[in-house]
């Protein structure tokens, strides 16, 4: 896969990563009434907005996940890949941590958080098959 194919792949990733992480702030922030995450006790939201896992370190755990896609898709615009290694390999880390928590810990299921678990697995595969290709071309 060419360079210009997975930078477009990793722009798409990001913005719908952003849009998550927004669309779980804003749930967080103003708890509407209308809250389609919910689907019964197991399968849910929740615990990202309001239970266990909200905060982290005492900051929102939407926001983090917002600056973190937001870092990454500077890293991707600007073509920094290393910083983009670097930020896709800490949000694979927080990620499944979460993932971790609400699973085993709390048994609930957060349908959101599934998708910016699977978009932080493919931002992490794709930025190291970036710098496994600069580095293949570095010795060349």
């Amino acid at each position: 896969m060419s360079q210009s194919k997975i930078y477009f792949l990793l722009k798409v990733l990001a913005f719908f990563g952003i849009l998550l992480s927004v669309y779980l702030l804003y749930q967080q922030i103003f708890r509407p009434t209308f809250q389609p995450c919910y689907v019964n006790s197991i399968i849910n939201c929740d615990a990202v907005i309001s239970g266990a896992v909200a905060k982290t370190f005492g900051i929102s755990t939407p926001l983090i996940g917002l600056i973190g896609y937001i870092t990454i898709m500077i890293a991707i615009l600007k073509k920094y890949q290393r910083i983009l290694l670097g930020a896709a390999l800490f949000g694979l880390i927080f990620c499944l941590g979460i993932a971790y928590i609400e699973l085993f810990q709390l048994k609930v299921i957060c349908p959101v958080c599934i998708g910016c678990q699977f978009i932080m697995i493919s931002i992490a595969l794709l930025s190291i098959k970036l710098n496994l290709n600069r580095s293949k071309s570095e010795k060349a």
